[in-house]
């Protein structure tokens, strides 16, 4: 594991990690199940995710032009995480489609800014050791885990209404251990950062850019339905809980293993490999959900599709967009991809996985993987 330097406030950048993805292990696996149980169609809960996926679009952007303009980045972070929770406790008021709709919009617009513009903050933390930026960004892996499996066992013992107030809870830490972490200036020539259009223009920039867009919308029937699909193959909350976190344990390897692959193998051998996998990952759940141990498998495959993906990804975005550019770089990486990848994902899966069965929408979702895969081997280039 790489050594960090002793000015390194690790406990309080992985705090902040742990806790937003504490949430999102909260959120992926059991808030559409939530909404099944309100009597929401299929198509309803699809436009919801659809709702907190595309406002990634637009928000990351606006709030990382207004962090790299005011040159602080975490006065930025604590008031969307703060407007974030003001929002979501919207969903204590009503539960009518349209009244969720704008509790979803109006949350998921603040809590999507604050991510990218943090993890510039980390980056710029570590300065020139961002080879350790994975032993910070697993404990959001370790937060991913520890809330889908316990909140399982909670959801098996309470019911699946407590469901709002975990994340409520959640997003109030979101909130309060952005407090506690301070702005870093980037250590960089800003004389070496190019306009940032002429970055947008590189051959580079635009495929991998494209092709994250791509895999993250190959991931939208898994992140909308793959719970909602388990549940209906007759399998228990708890094991579905435990069926996410094990994926996140495989990401979690990644991350602590990145740090040597990446400079052995270099970013685009490990994009391709993983695009590859991403696409058998949606095959096999596509023909095998029947069978536990190919779910097992499936899951592992997870430190491909999404933990070698977002680590060279992160990478690749920090060494391209430098200086004064690095806040807007993270962001339109996160809104592209996460967000107009993510949007898109859930739309299709929402509108098709009624029509024409879940096995067809995963087919469709390894088609899209496996188009990232023909961009970047053409595209990208260490």
């Amino acid at each position: 594991m790489p050594q960090l330097s002793q000015t390194t406030p690790y406990w309080r950048l992985s705090g902040f990690y742990f806790f937003y993805f504490a949430g999102l292990g909260t959120l992926l696996p059991y808030w559409n199940p939530y909404l099944k149980t309100l009597g929401y169609s299929s198509f309803q809960i699809g436009l919801l995710m659809a709702i907190v996926m595309g406002t990634k679009i637009i928000a990351p952007n606006l709030w990382g032009w207004l962090a790299d303009k005011s040159g602080k980045r975490m006065s930025v972070v604590r008031l969307a995480s703060l407007l974030s929770v003001i929002c979501f406790a919207g969903v204590f008021i009503d539960a009518g489609y349209y009244w969720l709709i704008l509790v979803m919009f109006s949350f998921s617009f603040f809590w999507n800014a604050s991510l990218p513009q943090f993890e510039a903050t980390t980056l710029n933390h570590l300065g020139t050791e961002t080879h350790a930026y994975n032993v910070i960004r697993i404990w959001g892996s370790i937060g991913f885990i520890v809330l889908s499996v316990g909140v399982g066992y909670l959801v098996d013992w309470k019911g699946i209404a407590i469901v709002p107030m975990i994340m409520f809870l959640l997003f109030m830490m979101i909130w309060f251990s952005s407090l506690l972490v301070n702005d870093h200036k980037p250590q960089v020539d800003e004389q070496r950062a190019q306009p940032f259009r002429q970055i947008l223009a590189r051959r580079e920039v635009i495929a991998l850019l494209l092709s994250c867009f791509l895999v993250q919308a190959s991931h939208g029937p898994y992140y909308t339905f793959y719970s909602i699909y388990l549940s209906e193959n007759g399998y228990a909350s708890t094991l579905i809980g435990s069926l996410w976190a094990l994926g996140v344990i495989a990401e979690i390897v990644v991350f602590l293993l990145m740090f040597r692959w990446l400079p052995a193998l270099g970013a685009r051998k490990l994009l391709l490999i993983a695009f590859l996998l991403t696409t058998l990952r949606w095959l096999l759940l596509a023909f095998t959900v029947e069978h536990l141990f190919w779910l097992i498998n499936i899951q592992l495959l997870h430190a491909a599709s999404f933990g070698i993906v977002h680590a060279v990804a992160i990478h690749l975005v920090h060494q391209y967009f430098i200086g004064q550019h690095q806040g807007k770089g993270q962001a339109l990486y996160s809104s592209l991809s996460f967000g107009a990848g993510g949007a898109i994902g859930s739309l299709y899966s929402g509108l098709m996985w009624e029509s024409v069965g879940a096995t067809s929408v995963f087919v469709i979702a390894a088609g899209f993987s496996l188009s990232a895969f023909v961009i970047s081997w053409y595209g990208v280039r260490d």
